[in-house]
C-alpha cells in the first residue's frame, strides 16, 4: 500500500475519495491548501474558505487521518489570477479552473504532497487515469469520468505525463448520487454540502466587481448587429479554413447604438446576462467584443449567425498532447471529438496541422468560440489533448 496526499477540499467528492483510499488500506494525509484571500466579489459567504477548511478538518477527524494545512495564495496569484486578469484586459476569455490544476493542485501542491512523503496525490475529480505499457515503458492516459453528467477530464486537458504519474482519481469510476450515498453512510460532515461554484478556490463570484480589483471600469457603447449583416453570407459556401477560423470583425458602421457598458473587457463571446437591456422578444447576446475601441456588438437570439463558426486555431506553441506519441506533425490531419467548454456535448472534428497551428474543423457550427478558452480532444473515452484558443 502507498501513502497518498488527498487534497481535502471541504467538498462530499475529496472527502470520499479520502475515504475509498483508507479503505483499500493506503496511509491517507489530509491537506488543504488555501489559495485565496481577498474576498472582493464573492456572493457567497465573507470567508468561503475558512468554511472549506472546517469541513475539511471534521471529514480528517471522522476517518481519523493526520490532516495538514498549506498556504499557496502567492503561487495561485501568480499562476492563475494574474493570468486571468491578463486575459480579460486582452478581451480573452480565461479559464482559470483549468490552469488551477495545471499550476497549483498538480504543480505546486504535488510538490508540497511529496514532501510530506506521498507517492501519490489523489484528488475528488470526476475522471479516471490509466496505465498501459508501449515499449516496455507506463504510460499514463486521462479518460472521462464514469457519470457522463459529472465527467471532469476536460478541466485536467493539460496535465503532461509527469503530473498524472503521481495522480489518483478514487471517485472516477462512481456516479454523483454514489458518492453522496457512501458520504453519508459514513457519517461525513460534507455529505449534503453544496457542490462548489464559480472560480476554482476563489467561489462564486460578481465577475465584473471582481475584475475592478486590477481592470478599470470604463463607459463604452453597446452595437446591435442584425443577422441580415452582409458579410455573413460570405462564410456560406466557404471552404479555406483559414477564413473559417477567423472571427467575424465588427465596426461602429456594422451596427446601431442600443445601450452603454461599463468596460468591454468585463465580457465574453456568447454571454447573454449583465447587459441590461430590456424589452425584446429574445435575449441578446455578446457576438465581439473590441477591448481596444472599449465596444461590445451584439446580436438578438441565440440563432443568430453571429454566434456560429466552423473552425478555430490553435497556435503551435500552445498545443499540448497528454502523451507526447499522440503528436501530430505538420500537414497530418485526424479526426477527433472536441469539446471547447465545460459540459459541451462532445463535437465531431478533423484537427489538420499546418505550419502557422492547428485547425479544428468541426461537422457543424459551434456556438460561442472564444478566445484564451481551451479546446480539448477525445479518442473514445481518453483525453488526447488539449490547446489555448488563439482565434
Amino acid at each position: 500500500m502507498a501513502r497518498v496526499v488527498v487534497g481535502l477540499s471541504g467538498g462530499v467528492d475529496s472527502s470520499v475519495a479520502a475515504y475509498l483510499l483508507k479503505e483499500q488500506g493506503h496511509e491517507v494525509i489530509g491537506l488543504f491548501m488555501r489559495n485565496w484571500h481577498d474576498t472582493t466579489g464573492t456572493l457567497e459567504g465573507d470567508c468561503p474558505w475558512y468554511d472549506d477548511q472546517v469541513f475539511a478538518e471534521l471529514v480528517a477527524k471522522r476517518l481519523d487521518i493526520p490532516f495538514r494545512f498549506v498556504d499557496l495564495s502567492e503561487e495561485y496569484r501568480k499562476r492563475v489570477v494574474d493570468y486571468m486578469f491578463s486575459e480579460y484586459e486582452r478581451g480573452r476569455t480565461p479559464n482559470p479552473d483549468v490552469l488551477c490544476n495545471r499550476e497549483i493542485k498538480f504543480d505546486v501542491f504535488l510538490k508540497e504532497a511529496l514532501k510530506l512523503g506521498a507517492e501519490f496525490v489523489a484528488t475528488g475529480h470526476y475522471c479516471q487515469k490509466q496505465v498501459v505499457e508501449i515499449d516496455g515503458e507506463p504510460r499514463y492516459r486521462l479518460l472521462a469520468g464514469a457519470d457522463k453528467n459529472k465527467d471532469q477530464s476536460y478541466f485536467l486537458c493539460q496535465l503532461t505525463q509527469e503530473q498524472l504519474k503521481y495522480a489518483l482519481f478514487p471517485i472516477g469510476h462512481l456516479q454523483k448520487p454514489q458518492v453522496r450515498e457512501i458520504a453519508q453512510q459514513q457519517k461525513l460532515a460534507t455529505a449534503k454540502r453544496k457542490d462548489s461554484q464559480g472560480i476554482c478556490f476563489v467561489g462564486k463570484v460578481d465577475l465584473p466587481v471582481f475584475l475592478q480589483q486590477q481592470l478599470a471600469s470604463k463607459q463604452g457603447n453597446i452595437h446591435e448587429i442584425l443577422p441580415s449583416w452582409s458579410k455573413y453570407a460570405l462564410r456560406e459556401g466557404e471552404t479555406d479554413i483559414e477564413k473559417l477560423a477567423e472571427p467575424y470583425s465588427y465596426t461602429v458602421r456594422d451596427g446601431k447604438k442600443i445601450g452603454t457598458h461599463n468596460g468591454a473587457h468585463f465580457y465574453t463571446i456568447g454571454q447573454r446576462k449583465g447587459l441590461g437591456i430590456g424589452g425584446r422578444k429574445e435575449s441578446l447576446f455578446i457576438l465581439a467584443t473590441d477591448v481596444k475601441e472599449n465596444v461590445i456588438y451584439v446580436g438578438e437570439g441565440d440563432s443568430h449567425p453571429g454566434l456560429y463558426r466552423k473552425a478555430l486555431k490553435i497556435l503551435p506553441e500552445e498545443v499540448h498532447w497528454v502523451d507526447g506519441n499522440d503528436t501530430m506533425r505538420v500537414g497530418e490531419s485526424r479526426e477527433y471529438m472536441v469539446r471547447i467548454r465545460y459540459r459541451q456535448p462532445l463535437q465531431q472534428a478533423e484537427l489538420i496541422y499546418r505550419e502557422d497551428g492547428l485547425y479544428l474543423l468541426f461537422a457543424q457550427p459551434q456556438r460561442g468560440i472564444a478566445a484564451g478558452q481551451f479546446a480539448a480532444w477525445y479518442d473514445g473515452e481518453v483525453l488526447v489533448g488539449s490547446g489555448v484558443i488563439n482565434r
